[in-house]
This record gives structure tokens, sequence and C-alpha cells, in this order.
């Protein structure tokens, strides 16, 4: 069968998608997120909103799903990953920030969380479910532990 006059057929692009994190720590501690409907630890982070610079994005989106005030110190990294929605491939990157602890309680948290808790730096290595996400609390961990000496 001779493929003469068929047009070929493109693939769209995939689609690109950005936001913005925080690894907030309290002394030894991180704070975490259990989102809604998930079975995931997580870090808190989500898209901006129109004006917002990466770090307003990183403290708001901490703020919305924690319950706490936090203030940036520093950028940890990039987490860039694949998923789909509508059978349609994204192409995810996540900047994420250290941020300092202020006040608030993780009990404020909001509607997209089931649970937000403190928990040990040393414990987060393991304990949160994506690789990307264990990734920034070391660099946390080495960007604080610098800071000490």
């Amino acid at each position: 069968m001779s493929s003469e006059g068929k047009r070929p057929q493109r693939r769209r692009p995939p689609a690109r998608e950005q936001s913005y994190g925080g690894v907030v720590v309290r002394g030894g501690d991180v704070v975490t997120i259990v989102p809604r409907g998930k079975r995931a630890l997580a870090l808190p982070k989500g898209g901006p909103e129109i004006g917002e610079t990466p770090e307003q994005t990183a403290a708001r989106e901490v703020r919305e799903e924690t319950g706490l005030t936090a203030t940036v110190r520093a950028p940890l990294g990039d987490v860039t990953y694949w998923y789909r929605r509508s059978g349609r491939r994204i192409r995810k990157t996540v900047s994420f920030f250290l941020l300092d602890f202020v006040e608030g309680s993780t009990d404020d948290h909001d509607h997209e969380v089931t649970e937000a808790r403190w928990i040990p730096l040393e414990e987060a290595r393991s304990a949160l479910t994506y690789p990307g996400e264990r990734q920034m609390v070391e660099e946390a961990i080495r960007l604080l532990e610098a800071a000490d000496q």
C-alpha cells in the first residue's frame, strides 16, 4: 500500500507546566503534606498567579497547603517529570526553594491537603514519596550544614 498522497501525522508537542515549591525548615524538621486524594507524602508546591515571582509563589503555596508563613532563604533546584492529563503528555518543572518557618499551625492547611505535618529532615530523606523531592531535602540539608560552619 502506497503512502503517496497522505499527509504525515504531526504530533502535538508536549505541554509544559511550571510550579514552585518549598522545603520549609524549623530546627531539624521539615513540613510535609499529604495531597487530598493521594497516598503520597510530599512537599508543598503549586502554580503561579498572575504577577507573582517564583519566590512569592513558593511562599504562598506553602501558606495555603501547610498553614505556615515562611520566608525564602535560597533556591534549591528544579525537579522535572512527565505525566499525562486527558491523554496529553505534560512536562512539568517544579522549582524549589529553602524557606525558614516564621509562624502558623499545620492545622490551618487548605482543602487541597489531607494532612500537613512536621517530620525530621533526616526522616524526609527516605520518607518522601517522590525521588526529586527527596533530592531537594538533601540539597536543603547540605545548605543548612554549610551555613552552620
